[in-house]
């Protein structure tokens, strides 16, 4: 399939790295050492994050969380639940850091995603990622892959702090934090939902059709060595 575009902007799950990698290694990674955050409760990013969960908690539930066992029980409520909530995702790449910087965790990387990032280096395009995982969690993941460290081939890391994957304006503003006209974008994804956010916003999408993903989009493909960019 070929492309002319300037920038490629990729998702992580189901497209660089199977969906299996992150919720059979690093979700119970984070359930299991989740008791580890109160180490940390004197920082001023976890105080911060459990007042806002106790916040979210009462707008959505209406229900007062107190105390940090009661926040606790809610992040691993949602964790189990993958719910797509920024400090649930702060949190979870908090605590891998120590998993991947004790190699006890190496990021999965499809073996087609290495070759081809250096390809489209070699062709001067640039390249981001937009994951609902955090910032930090994508740069760990990147940088102590399986494939060894490829965080270096992307100019941008954008999460939820940005915007919802899902929603159209999301990706207008990172268009304009790329300085690039959004047509001169492809954004790469296994959902669906995120690809007609994305062309709505003017960006041109393509659809990685992994293992298991009976989706269908427009435009698909089984990996990225099938796209050819001009």
């Amino acid at each position: 399939m070929k492309i002319d575009c300037d920038y490629i902007l990729t998702d992580i799950e189901g497209t660089t790295t199977s969906i299996s990698f992150v919720q059979d290694i690093l979700f119970p990674y984070f359930l299991s050492h989740i008791n580890e955050i109160y180490l940390l409760s004197d920082m001023s990013e976890v105080k911060y994050i459990f007042g806002k969960v106790m916040r979210i908690v009462k707008k959505e539930e209406n229900k007062d969380i107190t105390t940090s066992e009661e926040v606790i029980e809610q992040l691993k409520k949602w964790c189990k639940e993958d719910r797509k909530i920024t400090q649930l995702k702060t949190l979870q790449g908090i605590l891998w850091q120590k998993g991947y910087q004790s190699g006890e965790l190496f990021g999965h990387i499809y073996d087609d995603v290495p070759i081809m990032l250096k390809n489209w280096e070699l062709l001067g395009k640039k390249m981001g990622v937009f994951s609902s995982g955090s910032v930090v969690a994508q740069k760990l993941l990147f940088s102590h892959s399986t494939k060894g460290d490829l965080s270096t081939f992307f100019s941008h890391y954008f999460d939820t702090n940005t915007g919802h994957k899902r929603e159209t304006d999301t990706y207008s503003l990172i268009a304009n934090e790329i300085s690039l006209p959004p047509n001169r974008i492809l954004f790469l994804s296994d959902v669906v939902e995120e690809l007609e956010a994305a062309e709505k916003a003017g960006l041109q999408t393509i659809q990685i059709k992994r293992e298991g993903n009976v989706q269908s989009w427009k435009q698909s493909v089984s990996d990225f060595s099938e796209i050819v960019l001009i």
